[in-house]
């Protein structure tokens, strides 16, 4: 860990999930800052969110030097890995429930979709309304 970079692993574990393998938290996102994606599968707003997201991710996420993380509200694995197929970022793995809730807690998450953006110098919060940045300036 080099100075000045924040070590998200006390908020999301040791290990990511990425599209194809299981991804070192410390790795994925030293330096970086974090972008958490609380969603769900079931839930209409988010899958009308994500789609702009995404765009959003595939154009600035590179040149903003940011990672987004998934945290999913999805009610079982099926729904969650069928939902995670659409994301090119990574994701907290659905097994760690205690985590998710964790991260809900911590950041006052009150409904989805939400987009939490922390530093990844310090840790702390930039904003717990990332959502309207995305929608209001992609």
């Amino acid at each position: 860990m080099t100075a000045g970079t924040y070590d998200f692993t006390a908020l999301l574990g040791d290990k990511l999930l990425s599209s194809t393998e299981t991804v070192d938290t410390t790795t994925s996102l030293t330096g970086k800052t974090l972008m958490i994606y609380f969603s769900a599968h079931w839930c209409p707003p988010c899958r009308g969110f994500t789609p702009k997201l995404v765009d959003w991710y595939k154009t600035n996420a590179t040149n903003l030097n940011c990672e987004i993380v998934f945290a999913s509200s999805d009610k079982d694995e099926g729904q969650f890995k069928e939902y995670f197929s659409e994301m090119p970022w990574k994701a907290l793995p659905f097994s760690e429930r205690d985590l998710k809730a964790k991260l809900s807690k911590t950041y006052k998450v009150s409904g989805i979709p939400s987009l939490v953006v922390v530093s990844g110098v310090d840790g702390s919060l930039i904003t717990a309304d990332g959502r309207s940045g995305v929608a209001e300036d992609p």
